[in-house]
């Protein structure tokens, strides 16, 4: 007697299926059990100053957003109106600037159109 092979369609459709039923339900993803809590904008763009005058001293940059920065003027600054980034939002985000590159960051603190780093950009324009 030979032994049964399961027919490639059959395999490729179990592969299929339990490739979706394992995966994590939306949300879930890079959560690590926290419960969701807005992040408090005071906290979070003070943590922001020191990562941006820090990096900005490392990578010798002079900008107004620099300097700014270094004088910790942005801690009064608020999230937009209906935007409500979570914890973990912010988390994700100072890591993200603190691993920038010299490169990245003078993007960052540019006077003309400066960019926002992809984790960072917590409730982008419709």
């Amino acid at each position: 007697m030979s032994p049964h092979h399961p027919k490639r369609g059959r395999l490729l459709a179990l592969s299929f299926l339990f490739l979706f039923c394992a995966a994590p339900t939306p949300g879930d993803i890079g959560s690590c059990g926290q419960t969701p809590t807005a992040l408090d904008a005071g906290r979070f763009f003070s943590k922001k100053d020191a990562i941006d005058c820090a990096q900005c001293g490392s990578c010798r940059l002079r900008t107004q957003a620099c300097l700014r920065a270094c004088a910790a003027s942005n801690s009064a600054q608020t999230f937009p109106a209906g935007c409500v980034p979570l914890v973990h939002d912010g988390q994700v985000c100072l890591h993200a600037l603190e691993a920038a590159n010299c490169e990245s960051y003078a993007r960052y603190v540019r006077v003309v159109v400066p960019e926002v780093p992809t984790e960072c950009n917590f409730c982008p324009a419709q």
